[in-house]
């Protein structure tokens, strides 16, 4: 039944000169906000109804061994014998507990047996009501008359931006009537109208919190809705023509999509666009490199693809990798072959979001693209996975983990979770996915399981999506605040890089150590001077990628 709620706070009508309340001129006075005493907490959703459902109603006696006397009746919806659960529904508490604990009737003559058995009587179809909870009220956030860039994920807006925050009421007899919040601390309530819009001025470089909320007909309201909006403006070229870099993270943003891991963080790109590194670009063509690997150009020898006989060692140090000879004879297939996935990575990147850059060297940097395992070290295909990453890869990408649980393990298994499957389960799990990424292949042409490799980069790019939450949990951990509060985003993929490569001890380990020299934002240069000894490495692995 629909109930109405009574507003009793009156709008103040006063002018807040440069603040996000000023009334654009395009915007009609009843979507306008006023500024408002802080409004009070809304009741949030609260819709429930209904519905009867069919279903076959199943009766069965509970009798005594001895006499077959009846004891009760057992009455559920379901096939097969009854669960324990029905006989202390429908039976006295003295039964039941004879019952679930009393041993098994051995006897061929069951009236030597003591306690209860049960048996059908009867079913017939039956209607009973079933609760059922209606979908809820909603509220969205937007950007007016703002053009999104598509190789940055920022929005330009070429005057004062435009906030817009629309009510969607998803029930066909009610309507929104209200819309509420908070900017940057100052409230806001639009009355009368499903849409709010004002101006917002330009903000720190971390930006504004924003909270908003939309009241039904209904009587209820929509959950509670959270932003980060950031405003920047550019003063480039023309001193005359000034334009502004919007950007806001929230899970009701109804713009382009933001970065991956910005969300997870609540951290925003740099203003304008990220570094190269950690871009897609907008063809393959522009992920070409053509550096001499020698550790691709010894395999490539090695399985046939190059024929380096007249060079001295056959074109292969005694390191294992490819000497100046073997490079030179082999310049070409390395070329080729170091581009061969640019594709798949430009599509791999559009559908997970990790960016393209960072695929492509992350691969340079582990295996120089040569999809095999490296002998007696256990990490395996163009990204290297080990056991421990697959371990990570599960358990910090839930999507991830049910889509690939359920090619091994039943669904319903896979449906509670890695941290609730058992150790062996989620051992074999561990194994089967560095299985797939493994391209070894002895039996394949160039001994590699092209397939193999092509499915490995949709892994990799899946595992770096888990090491950036992981990465992003660890720095919560230690500064008790979101990880966009204490570092930049550039920095946190860093951190992410060293989750991958080293783990998250050791980021854990080098953040403690920043922070006890008293630094309060994290940065890779005041924290990558603290990662040391088995994690030494970490340093040239992350400086090598985002270069």
């Amino acid at each position: 039944m629909a109930r109405r709620w009574l507003f009793g706070l009156l709008s103040l009508i006063i002018a807040f000169s440069g603040t996000a309340f000023t009334r654009p001129p395009s915007v009609s006075p009843q979507s306008n906000p006023q500024p408002a005493f802080a409004p009070n907490p809304p009741p949030g959703p609260d819709r429930f109804t209904t519905v009867s459902v069919e279903y076959t109603s199943y009766e069965w006696y509970l009798a005594t061994w001895k006499g077959s006397n009846i004891v009760c009746s057992v009455v559920f919806d379901h096939e097969g014998l009854p669960h324990p659960s029905d006989i202390y529904n429908n039976c006295d508490l003295k039964v039941y507990t004879k019952w679930i604990t009393q041993p098994p009737c051995i006897y061929e003559d069951t009236t030597l047996c003591d306690g209860y058995y049960t048996f059908p009587i009867t079913s017939k179809p039956a209607q009973k009501q079933v609760a059922m909870e209606l979908a809820s009220a909603s509220a969205w956030i937007s950007l007016e008359d703002c053009e999104a860039v598509l190789s940055t994920s920022t929005n330009i807006c070429e005057s004062n931006p435009t906030l817009v925050i629309s009510g969607q009421e998803p029930l066909a007899d009610e309507k929104i009537i209200r819309i509420e919040g908070t900017y940057d601390g100052q409230s806001f309530d639009c009355d009368q109208t499903n849409v709010c819009k004002f101006h917002i001025p330009e903000t720190v470089e971390n930006g504004v919190k924003v909270e908003f909320w939309s009241y039904s007909t209904y009587g209820d309201s929509s959950p509670v809705y959270s932003a980060q909006v950031r405003v920047q403006k550019a003063n480039e070229g023309d001193p005359d023509q000034h334009y502004w870099y919007v950007d806001v993270l929230s899970s009701q943003w109804q713009g382009q999509a933001v970065p991956i891991c910005s969300d997870a963080w609540n951290a925003f790109a740099p203003v304008g666009g990220s570094p190269k590194w950690l871009t897609t670009p907008t063809q393959s063509q522009e992920l070409s490199s053509d550096i001499p690997y020698t550790y691709l150009a010894a395999n490539l020898i090695k399985q046939g693809a190059v024929n380096a006989s007249t060079c001295p060692d056959g074109g292969i140090t005694p390191d294992g990798g490819a000497n100046q000879c073997g490079l030179e004879r082999s310049r070409e297939e390395v070329f080729n072959w170091q581009n061969r996935f640019d594709g798949l990575i430009m599509s791999t990147a559009r559908a997970t979001g990790v960016p393209a850059h960072l695929l492509k060297n992350l691969f340079a940097r582990e295996s120089q693209f040569w999809p095999g395992s490296v002998s007696g070290i256990g990490d395996v295909g163009l990204g290297q996975l080990t056991e421990n990453g697959a371990d990570t890869t599960l358990f910090w990408n839930p999507s991830f983990y049910y889509q690939f649980c359920t090619f091994i393990l039943p669904g319903e298994t896979c449906g509670k979770g890695y941290m609730h499957i058992s150790t062996e389960e989620q051992e074999q799990l561990r194994t089967a996915l560095v299985g797939s990424v493994n391209a070894t292949c002895k039996d394949c042409p160039l001994g590699i399981d092209l397939e193999h490799a092509d499915y490995s980069v949709g892994v990799f790019a899946h595992s770096m999506i888990a090491n950036c939450r992981q990465a992003g949990q660890v720095v919560t951990n230690y500064t008790g605040k979101s990880p966009g509060e204490v570092a930049s985003y550039e920095d946190l993929w860093k951190f992410s890089l060293v989750n991958y490569n080293a783990g998250g001890g050791c980021l854990a380990e080098v953040i403690t150590r920043s922070l006890g020299e008293g630094n309060t934002i994290l940065t890779w240069d005041n924290t990558s001077p603290f990662i040391s000894g088995a994690c030494g490495g970490a340093v040239d692995y992350v400086n090598d990628i985002s270069k």
